[in-house]
Parts: structure tokens; sequence; C-alpha cells
């Protein structure tokens, strides 16, 4: 089942590169009394992912944070020094979070996982973007699949 507005983030364990090596991140606790836009791409370094969704996060950061968000996420379905590599090619430290989803339990979690396996890319997540206040979902956009328009941080921003 596909979570919706008004449900709450699920709680999964996932694992992510710190300064100080592997940390564990339970997602409830993310996004537990904040405001929290997270997007998540089918994978990163893929070409629409580097080339618009995060730099757009990444470029509107400021501007999201003036509409009273206090944290930006990107998830994928990638392991967490694929992630940490991305971010910092990207630039996206201090102004969007990685958070990696390697065994695509979050994206499973709130039934927006995708079937890559026609591109070699296996289970996946979809591209979307989602608001949640205090843990609970407020605004969802998933995009059709080849689309890049409801999910942007511009599409966001406009949602706020």
């Amino acid at each position: 089942m596909t979570i919706k507005i008004g449900d709450s983030i699920p709680s999964v364990k996932l694992k992510r590169l710190g300064e100080n090596g592997m940390e564990e991140v339970d997602t409830a606790e993310l996004f537990n009394g904040k405001k929290v836009v997270m997007f998540s791409v089918p994978g990163a370094f893929t070409p629409t992912c580097s080339a618009k969704h995060l730099p757009g996060f990444i470029d509107q950061a400021e501007a999201l944070r003036g509409k009273g968000v206090d944290a930006i996420v990107c998830t994928a379905v990638n392991d967490p020094f694929v992630m940490k590599a991305w971010a910092d090619g990207a630039g996206a430290d201090a102004k969007v979070e990685m958070l990696p989803d390697g065994n695509a339990e979050f994206v499973k979690q709130l039934g927006l996982e995708m079937d890559g396996t026609g591109f070699g890319l296996g289970t996946r997540g979809k591209r979307f973007a989602l608001v949640a206040e205090n843990g609970k979902v407020t605004h969802l956009a998933v995009e059709e699949p080849g689309a890049f328009e409801v999910s942007s941080a511009e599409a966001v921003i406009k949602a706020l």
C-alpha cells in the first residue's frame, strides 16, 4: 500500500556514512519534530538525478528553508559509499542530507518501489517528493515513469 497524506513516516533503520564512520538512522526519528522535504531518485549518478533533481534541491535549499523546512533529505536505493561520493561530488554537504536505502527497505515500506530489472537496476525507488511535518505526510508528489515535473525543488516550493 502506498503512503498517503496524513500517514506517518515508517520506522526503518538505514545506514549512512557520517563524520565518524557508519551511522544508523531511524527514518521515523529523522522526521520527528521537524518539517522535512524528502525526495527520492532512482539512482545516484544517473542522468536526470545528477543533472536536475539533486542540483535543484541544492540550489533551492535556502528558499525551502525560508518556507520553514528544517531538513532536506535525498534518498536512493544505493549503498552509503555511493551516496557519500555523490554528495561530495555534487556539493550537497550542509544543504541536502543523503539517506541511502541500500536494500530498498524504506521505499518498500512507503509503497514507492519500482522494478528496474529491465534496465539492470533491480528494485529501486520511484522518483517522488514528499513533505512531512512532525512525521506526518502533508504533501506527496510521485512522478510518472520517465517524468521529472512534480518532484522538482520548484514544484515542492510551490506546494509549500
